[in-house]
């Protein structure tokens, strides 16, 4: 017998701070602005805490059945913050039952930016991290133990100012006339227009400052992880043998 495909009817929503996890816990609805509301239904929401949580932040701890659901005026939710910039924006109230926590909390131990998603909740409850929440390969977590065994001296999720932006590549390596981006693009993050646009951006952004920008795709990570790396090499090579005055960087992708 086949099989009965499991229902991705669990949302997963982010908390803005402790403020409102503690009028989650007293008032048991949580609030959701309809210009981002998602179309798809869903009968649980999880909650991520991010960094403003402090010690307890990146991760998601708790999670709810969903009761029902109406829509409100922010200020008909919130009388208490007349003058909030969108005080007049329709929202969704989505009134919970009883909060429940999960067996083991499931962090964002490599910091992934968190917003609406599905999950199920048997995977939900079984996660260890968030890309286990969406079923998504752990292709940074590849990379990284590759580059660690080549003794690339990559470096991480470092935040760099390039052109008055902040930009995160996946992992940096410093050369001595250069930097080399690595980019690791998870098919679930990576494959709609707007995050292709924003990657491709990034990358300009990178080059336009000196950058070589080395980006890969899921398959590739997953499937041929050591021509991934000779990339790598040669990229670093490149830059180590260019000239400052005539070097060009040089921006690859797989096929």
């Amino acid at each position: 017998m086949r099989k009965k495909k499991e229902r991705k009817d669990v949302l997963v929503g982010v908390l803005k701070g402790p403020r409102d996890l503690a009028f989650l816990r007293r008032e048991h609805w949580y609030r959701i602005p309809v210009a981002h509301a998602p179309v798809r239904p869903f009968r649980w929401l999880a909650f991520y805490q991010p960094a403003v949580f402090g010690r307890s932040g990146g991760r998601i701890r708790f999670y709810a059945r969903v009761l029902e659901r109406h829509t409100a005026r922010r200020e008909e939710l919130l009388p208490g913050e007349p003058r909030h910039p969108r005080a007049h924006e329709p929202y969704i109230r989505v009134r919970i039952g009883v909060l429940r926590k999960l067996p083991h909390p499931v962090r964002n131990i490599t910091p992934r930016r968190v917003s609406f998603g599905f999950t199920t909740l048997r995977r939900l409850r079984a996660a260890k991290n968030i890309l286990d929440v969406y079923g998504i390969a752990p292709t940074e977590e590849l990379m990284a133990d590759a580059l660690r065994r080549a003794r690339i001296p990559a470096v991480a999720q470092r935040t760099v100012v390039v052109g008055g932006h902040r930009y995160r590549p996946d992992f940096t390596v410093r050369c001595w006339r250069g930097m080399v981006a690595i980019e690791c693009d998870n098919q679930r993050a990576h494959s709609g227009m707007v995050s292709k646009m924003r990657d491709r951006a990034k990358d300009a952004a990178l080059i336009r400052c000196g950058w070589t920008v080395v980006r890969f795709s899921e398959r590739e990570i997953v499937n041929q992880l050591p021509q991934c790396i000779l990339r790598v090499s040669r990229a670093i090579q490149f830059v180590w043998r260019s000239k400052m005055t005539s070097s060009r960087p040089i921006r690859e992708r797989g096929s």
